[in-house]
């Protein structure tokens, strides 16, 4: 893997370089620099140990954080400061995940993370539901199986992808968390769900931060992940709405605030390449979604209601109806109406 250029950096004699790459070469933004300036998502001074292969596993496999149940200045002070936790430990995890050792790197991650996904427990259990075969699930099976595409577009957009500071963004969703964000504080309607608990959120961390908190999600990062939100609601037919993160909404963490003409210059800037292979990723991610499988679930249910031909029960009630007789449904062991 290469370094993401929006949570990379490296120090030298020179100063601070921006990584873009697997050389190492830094590289500017230069149809933003009115608004954007090379930076990264890092705020820790600390120095981040190198942890072993299981050490990185685990820090990858967490607990969805407790929900708030009241709304009153001390629980929305809790969930301000466990947001900016979350985030802290995301920024921290990644950057551990890309300078790992290749001997300490596990060889597609995504494929070793995939069983706490809920994207995928739900696809198995939509699995065990479909009972009368009313879903052709053969090739979201088999893209699962082939997960390991998603780590091989991913590395190859950040390889091309420019160095940023990163922007923030509120997206909203019909006030449900489609995304399967980390989640933070309270809930409007859905459930809690851990940090790196979907695929979405592990395809987001690679590019910025991330959480859900009662009926929003909040983004911080490169403008690719920005875009992926956008494509993947887009993909489902999502109703979707997003507007920049105002300043101070996320305390003591480092972001920009981008109004319309700069994100229109931002998005002018970026490669082309890069916007269709975010879009690849959005694709297959909204495919394997939990909103999705929701869908083919909602398919078997209609099936299910309509396991007989009415028509034919439509007859023979009027046949009976015309012979004076009293509808009857022995076949199903049933005494008569």
């Amino acid at each position: 893997m290469s370094r993401p250029s929006i949570i990379a950096q490296q120090n030298s004699a020179a100063g601070n370089k921006k990584m873009n790459g697997d050389d190492g070469s830094a590289e500017t933004n230069n149809a933003s620099t009115d608004t954007l300036t090379d930076s990264t998502l890092m705020t820790l001074n600390t120095t981040d140990p190198e942890l072993s292969k299981s050490e990185l596993l685990a820090a990858f496999t967490v607990s969805a954080l407790p929900v708030q149940k009241l709304n009153d200045s001390t629980h929305n002070q809790t969930t301000t400061e466990q947001r900016l936790a979350l985030y802290q430990r995301q920024l921290v995890r990644t950057r551990q995940l890309y300078s790992a050792s290749v001997q300490s790197r596990p060889t597609y991650l995504v494929q070793r993370l995939k069983s706490q996904f809920d994207e995928y427990q739900h696809f198995l259990m939509s699995i065990s539901l479909d009972k009368r075969g009313v879903v052709d699930t053969e090739m979201l099976q088999r893209l699962w199986q082939q997960l390991h595409i998603v780590d091989d577009i991913i590395e190859d957009i950040i390889r091309h992808m420019p160095a940023q500071q990163p922007a923030g963004w509120q997206i909203t969703t019909q006030g449900r968390n489609y995304l399967r964000l980390p989640t933070v504080g309270r809930l409007r309607q859905d459930e809690p769900v851990a940090d790196q608990g979907s695929l979405v959120s592990y395809v987001l961390a690679h590019f910025g931060v991330m959480s859900y908190t009662y009926d929003r999600s909040y983004y911080i990062g490169h403008v690719l992940g920005y875009l992926f939100c956008c494509y993947f609601c887009a993909h489902l037919s999502i109703t979707y709405g997003v507007t920049p993160l105002a300043p101070n909404v996320v305390q003591d963490f480092d972001y920009a605030s981008l109004e319309t003409p700069k994100m229109v210059r931002l998005l002018q800037a970026l490669d082309g390449y890069c916007k269709k292979r975010i879009y690849q990723l959005a694709v297959i991610c909204a495919r394997l979604s939990y909103y999705a499988t929701d869908r083919r679930i909602e398919k078997m249910l209609i099936a299910e209601v309509n396991d007989f031909d009415k028509k034919l029960q439509q007859s023979h009630l009027d046949t009976l109806l015309s012979q004076g007789m009293m509808p009857e449904a022995r076949e199903s062991g049933h005494p008569s109406i």
